[in-house]
């Protein structure tokens, strides 16, 4: 991301302009190709047209400050319903919600996890699962995201 540092702040801005928040920001590289993915947030979800919206003015920008070098496919999506929580303040957020934890290695005889965040403190998570509760080395953390029941 250290390529877009010094416009992040301004396409946050651009984004909040046109009424939608920004989720997260990731640049990655998937089956060979490089994805500059915007996810999106509004009150009462996000459409195509808004990932069309912001698309559009997203590319402008980038087209016009150009602080990628190489070839790259630009998204815009919601982060969705079974959204992963990326930052603290997304965990903090995520405080008395379900979720499902995957780690790299085995707690507690399992490397994925299902409940209720209880805490997500700087070292470690905490679970209420079906079993008892449940700490997680956030070092040893894969994953976690929203676990909604539809």
């Amino acid at each position: 991301m250290e390529r877009l540092e010094g416009i992040k702040d301004y396409l946050e801005k651009e984004i909040n302009g046109l009424g939608y928040g920004l989720y997260h920001l990731e640049y990655v590289r998937e089956m060979g190709q490089q994805y500059l993915r915007f996810y999106i947030e509004k009150d009462g979800g996000i459409t195509l047209e808004d990932c069309e919206k912001v698309s559009r003015r997203m590319s402008d920008i980038l087209d016009e400050k150009d602080p990628i070098e190489e070839e790259y496919f630009l998204e815009v999506s919601s982060p969705g319903i079974f959204r992963y929580l990326f930052t603290d303040k997304h965990l903090r957020e995520a405080v008395g919600l379900k979720v499902l934890v995957k780690t790299k290695k085995p707690v507690d005889g399992a490397k994925s996890r299902k409940g209720i965040l209880i805490s997500a403190g700087e070292e470690t998570l905490e679970l209420k699962t079906e079993k008892g509760n449940v700490v997680i080395p956030r070092n040893i953390i894969k994953s976690v995201n929203l676990e909604e029941d539809i």
